[in-house]
């Protein structure tokens, strides 16, 4: 069942049309900026892989990736990607990036298990990104330092939005941004669940960086799922912002450096996943025939809601929902796409 919130007397500043322009204003410059910022090239990627590849982000491991067959490839089947987390790994391999050089891409993706809402769609458009950098940069100093390149490129596309459009706000964003790990919210917060310690640091910093997400907390509680085999869960982290539109913190971008030969064994033993280094993918980065690496994934049509000042993901993108909430917000003047 979805959910959905409805603001207060919300009325988008936009129509339907000048909406369209302005998703184009705000990706553009973003994805310029984001490039000068991190020192990346734009490739193309896959929109799927083979299911045995182990190329394919396994999310949380219980959802379903949407699967088909082809006429030439015999028995087997291809699987619409979830993002490119491991992809973009072994790209960087093929395409002979150097330590500091990296690549961004398109990703669309099908997450057909995603429980919809006001940010949460089943059709996922990021940026994904991926660095090659040397096992002596795999440090917590590295991560921060790249946070702080896509939060300069966010607080860049906020001006210049805000140059062109009367009602976006030119300072909202705070000059820095804060850094906390997951054990130190709970230590906060220890009666409040994960999402509601996000909220009120969010509301706090307006811009926070929660590091150390996929391990156990002291409570023995996971502060939120991360698939054992791309970030390393000591070395990874969310850019998290606050949404007035939505008074909600809002998670525009997952990121990470890279699982390293130890911590992929130790992460997928704790989760139960040990088979997996059977896969090509893994066997090759347990052999060291991949480069070391940090990246992320960057949500276009987040970006796009956030510096719009839209109540629902589906006013900046294309997607489908379930019929009574497209309804709901028709009668409320939440137009989706």
């Amino acid at each position: 069942m979805y959910s959905l919130m409805i603001p207060k007397g919300y009325k988008s500043v936009l129509t339907p049309r000048q909406t369209q322009l302005a998703i184009k204003k705000v990706k553009d410059f973003f994805e310029r900026d984001l490039a000068v910022q991190l020192s990346l090239v734009r490739v193309s990627a896959p929109l799927f892989v083979n299911e045995n590849s182990g190329l394919n982000d396994n999310l949380n491991g219980v959802e379903r990736p949407v699967s088909f067959d082809v006429k030439d490839m015999g028995s087997d089947n291809m699987e619409i990607v979830h993002s490119l987390a491991k992809w973009k790994r072994a790209a960087l391999k093929q395409y002979g990036f150097e330590p500091g050089e990296g690549l961004y891409t398109d990703m669309n993706a099908i997450r057909r298990d995603e429980d919809t809402d006001n940010i949460h769609s089943v059709f996922v458009d990021q940026w994904d990104w991926e660095k090659h950098i040397r096992k002596e940069d795999r440090t917590e100093e590295t991560l921060k330092n790249n946070v702080r390149a896509i939060y300069r490129a966010l607080r860049h596309t906020e001006k210049y939005i805000a140059d062109d459009y009367a009602f976006a706000e030119k300072n909202f964003l705070p000059e820095q941004i804060t850094f906390i790990t997951t054990q130190e919210l709970e230590d906060r917060w220890p009666d409040l669940s994960p999402k509601e310690r996000e909220n009120k640091i969010a509301r706090e910093k307006k811009a926070v960086f929660i590091m150390k997400i996929g391990g156990a907390l002291k409570s023995g509680q996971v502060h939120d799922g991360r698939a054992p085999d791309y970030d390393d869960w000591e070395l990874n982290g969310d850019i998290v912002v606050y949404y007035p539109v939505l008074d909600i913190a809002f998670e525009l971008s997952s990121m990470g450096i890279r699982v390293d030969e130890e911590a992929l064994l130790r992460q997928l033993e704790i989760s139960g996943h040990t088979e997996r280094v059977n896969m090509p993918f893994h066997k090759a980065l347990l052999k060291g025939e991949l480069p070391y690496s940090i990246g992320g994934g960057i949500g276009q049509s987040r970006i796009c809601m956030f510096f719009l000042h839209k109540a629902h993901i589906g006013e900046v993108q294309a997607s489908v929902w379930p019929e009574e909430m497209v309804k709901e917000c028709r009668e409320n003047g939440i137009e989706l796409l």
